[in-house]
């Protein structure tokens, strides 16, 4: 893009740890992982789920950390379904600059929803995305459907 300057360092290390939450889209913070808005997203509601831990490769975290970051992406899928309503998912990781991976040196799932027709003509002939809502005005949805999940878990926890 046109004026973008690269940020230095691993935004999955730097952003959780500047506690600003609003202005780095992070929007779930959990034990092991946070999920964080896409900056550049494929369709609206994209997320990136990533463990606090940098590590670039989903076989160097241990059983308890990928537990954690599988419990997180789980979350992320339940309150994009409930918030956004969406029919299906792309779920996925890039492994390695080769397979696509923007941030080779930090493991993270993409959680993209996707709706019959969503794709429009600008990502394939353009490598533009057309998203129709603000990135904070998402994040601040997804937020709220966190924290309504999260709720109802500790409600059931303490059953």
């Amino acid at each position: 893009m046109v004026g973008k300057e690269k940020e230095t360092g691993c935004i999955f290390c730097s952003k959780p740890a500047a506690d600003q939450d609003d202005d780095n889209l992070i929007v779930h913070r959990a034990q092991g992982a946070f999920t964080m808005m896409n900056k550049f997203p494929y369709n609206n509601g994209h997320v990136l789920v990533s463990p606090y831990r940098h590590a670039g490769d989903i076989c160097d975290l241990g059983i308890e950390e990928n537990s954690l970051l599988i419990q997180e992406l789980c979350r992320a899928v339940k309150v994009l379904r409930k918030v956004m309503s969406p029919q299906g998912f792309n779920i996925g990781i890039n492994l390695g600059v080769c397979a696509g991976a923007g941030i080779a040196e930090h493991l993270h799932f993409h959680v993209v929803p996707r709706w019959n027709g969503d794709t429009n003509i600008m990502p394939v002939l353009a490598d533009v995305s057309v998203i129709p809502e603000h990135l904070l005005s998402t994040c601040l949805k997804l937020r709220e459907g966190f924290d309504t999940l999260y709720h109802q878990y500790r409600e059931m926890e303490v059953k």
